[in-house]
């Protein structure tokens, strides 16, 4: 506990002319001896600053470690004597004495107020008097803190200005915001000193607007002051937002075909809670009630066809207002194709035949427009595509083939043919000639044969 001193000379009065500042250390290495009129050596009161909060207990102690029998006093800071040794002079029940020796003068001042505040003076009667100042420091304690203009329920968008005050701080306290556990940084602070001129009123405000996120947010304003012992004061208030709804649909089936099932779900979030949706088929009433069945908030079509295709669409309000949003549906064909049969030419009696089958199978799509993924066909059996790369050579091997030896064969007959008419009717001068020369030539013709290999 580190002590200080202050020494002059006064009456008994408690009267103190000049002395050193009230937080000079006292050193005990450094002090020699005193010798006062009666010789008495190293007399000097030890005190120590007090802090207290308003309406606690504060404890005044003065120490001599040293004393020959010396009276010691303690003194207001309106100069009134408060105790003389073991005898109370001023009439205040509030102050009690705690001890009182040679070597030590306690006091307790109980219910402390602001008033108390100041600089009391401990006396040590030797010649001169020695005296040792002790600064009593009160905390003015910051009322608990209130928030004003609040309203509930607010109208998504609207803003609010949210004012947290308190009063009667000493010195003035700090003022913080937080919502949901989050500080708020953006606020505006003012500070104004009370009436007493020694205490302070503190506000800040929070302006923002109200957003459906905000909607069950814990909004807290926090009072920090050393006076409460890292305690802070809290106030709160829980923000309620209406907002109109928000709609989604959520399909069960992103691919969809002829003859299967579809569930379309009408997901819709608002504050008040949305009434029933709504379902609606290009602008009007659902056409098939007995394959189209309304459950609550889901569409359930059986057995899908063509005619089912169109632009669905689920509203859904609530006393803020309405909101709504569409699904395309696309049904499509059960997807089966078979490629052609394939007859090679031949001067060969075989005919090659061959028919490969593709089935397509359903795949997943992740918006409500029937566009496939790529990546959906991952894990799934698809067409042997090696086989069918095996087929595909045969066939085109036996077709080059096929087309080779027919054009052998053509070329083979290929040669000029003369008619009976037109032997012998090169050289005649005139046709009568031609025709008797042809008749000449029939009668070689059984000699001139050909054979072709």
């Amino acid at each position: 506990m580190d002590w200080h001193l202050t020494e002059g000379m006064g009456g008994m009065n408690g009267d103190c002319p000049a002395h050193s500042s009230p937080e000079q250390w006292l050193d005990l290495s450094e002090v020699g001896a005193v010798t006062d009129g009666e010789g008495s050596q190293g007399q000097f009161p030890l005190t120590q600053n007090v802090t207290v909060v308003e309406g606690g207990t504060a404890n005044l102690t003065c120490r001599v470690d040293q004393n020959d029998n010396t009276s010691l006093q303690w003194s207001n800071p309106a100069q009134q004597t408060l105790y003389f040794d073991d005898k109370k002079a001023l009439r205040d029940n509030r102050i009690e004495l705690v001890r009182a020796s040679w070597h030590e003068l306690s006091i307790s001042v109980s219910d402390v107020s602001l008033s108390d505040e100041g600089q009391y003076t401990c006396s040590l009667f030797t010649m001169p008097v020695k005296t040792s100042k002790a600064f009593l420091t009160v905390l003015g304690v910051p009322e608990k803190p209130q928030i004003t203009g609040f309203t509930s329920p607010v109208m998504e968008g609207e803003r609010m200005q949210l004012t947290c005050k308190t009063s009667g701080s000493k010195p003035a306290a700090d003022i913080r915001w937080f919502k949901n556990d989050k500080e708020v940084k953006d606020v505006k602070y003012l500070k104004e000193e009370d009436a007493n001129r020694k205490t302070f009123t503190v506000s800040s405000t929070l302006d923002f607007l109200a957003d459906r996120n905000d909607d069950g947010a814990v909004v807290s304003c926090r009072v920090d002051h050393e006076s409460l012992n890292a305690t802070p004061q809290i106030a709160m208030q829980v923000l309620e937002i209406h907002y109109t709804p928000l709609v989604k649909i959520i399909s069960s089936n992103s691919w969809p075909e002829e003859g299967q099932s579809i569930i379309l779900t009408c997901e819709s979030k608002g504050k008040p809670v949305p009434e029933p949706v709504l379902w609606t088929k290009d602008g009007g009433e659902l056409p098939d009630p007995e394959r189209m069945v309304v459950n609550g908030r889901v569409l359930s079509i059986s057995f899908l066809n063509k005619t089912d295709n169109g632009t669905y669409r689920c509203e859904a309000k609530n006393p803020i207002g309405r909101n709504s949003t569409e699904y395309v549906l696309i049904v499509h064909d059960v997807f089966n194709t078979l490629l052609p049969t394939t007859v090679i030419p031949s001067l060969t009696t075989a005919t090659v035949t061959t028919t490969v089958a593709l089935t397509a199978s359903t795949t997943t799509s992740a918006t409500a427009i029937s566009t496939r993924d790529p990546n959906a066909l991952a894990g799934q059996t698809g067409p042997d595509h090696a086989l069918i790369g095996g087929i595909v050579a045969v066939v085109v091997f036996v077709t080059l083939c096929s087309i080779i030896l027919l054009g052998r064969y053509l070329a083979r007959h290929k040669g000029t043919y003369l008619t009976n008419e037109a032997k012998g009717a090169e050289d005649a001068p005139d046709a009568d000639t031609a025709i008797i020369n042809a008749e000449g030539s029939q009668v070689n013709a059984e000699e001139k044969k050909e054979y072709f290999i």
